[in-house]
């Protein structure tokens, strides 16, 4: 795995990252549930997936525990669904479309089953691997995952260039970025990317529950304050 070589600029660990990202996610569902004529607060919010998927990519390659780590994603995406469907649909269930944790659950996934099936380093093996990712890509739309190829595409390929520099990493996920999502306010997602060149490839103090909790806890409150 590349081993990052600091520089002035790269400022930023993981929790940071984090917390970069959870603001920006605040200012978007404010903006779409309280103030939807304030377009800026939706456009400041396109930071936060970027973000959010490094550090899934990041969490799957650096965790003891993948198994673990794949359980405890999609156990907060089932806690999550509730107050996301609550926000979004209005409804205690509904499922058209699925929460950004659901997302990431598969992208977690799709990752184990490709590194099982490609261990064995063959030309064979990795066809049948990118077959699979394929899969996974298009069956996130199926299954309407929030951000669906986007938010899972990220995370593979951050994941899949784990060898190669941050800057090779943040490149090429910006090109799929502005591949899929080149219009509008989506172009604002780009600057996600900023936080990312700033990574100083340190974990941070930790705080991983952090975003499990805040997420459906943060979601949940909105829906209080806003009522039916």
């Amino acid at each position: 795995m590349e081993q990052i070589r600091n520089r002035r600029w790269q400022i930023f660990d993981g929790t940071t990252l984090k917390i970069i990202a959870m603001i920006s996610m605040v200012f978007d569902h404010l903006g779409d549930n309280f103030f939807p004529e304030q377009t800026w607060m939706r456009a400041v919010g396109r930071i936060a997936l970027p973000i959010f998927a490094f550090c899934t990519a990041e969490g799957y390659l650096h965790t003891r525990d993948r198994k673990r780590y794949l359980l405890r994603m999609g156990i907060f995406a089932l806690i999550s669904e509730i107050p996301f469907d609550l926000v979004t649909a209005g409804k205690v269930l509904e499922f058209s479309h699925q929460n950004i944790m659901a997302a990431f659950f598969w992208a977690i996934l799709g990752m184990m089953l490709f590194d099982g099936i490609t261990a064995p380093k063959t030309r064979g093996r990795r066809f049948l691997g990118g077959g699979l990712l394929a899969v996974f890509l298009v069956s996130s739309i199926l299954l309407g995952l929030d951000y669906n190829m986007l938010g899972v595409g990220l995370v593979f390929i951050f994941c899949l260039l784990r060898n190669k520099t941050l800057w090779i990493r943040n490149t090429a996920a910006m090109v799929y970025h502005t591949a899929l999502r080149n219009m509008g306010i989506y172009w604002f997602g780009l600057l996600g990317f900023l936080p990312i060149f700033c990574y100083n490839g340190q974990r941070g103090r930790g705080l991983k529950w952090l975003f499990y909790i805040f997420y459906p806890a943060h979601l949940l409150l909105i829906r209080l304050i806003r009522g039916s």
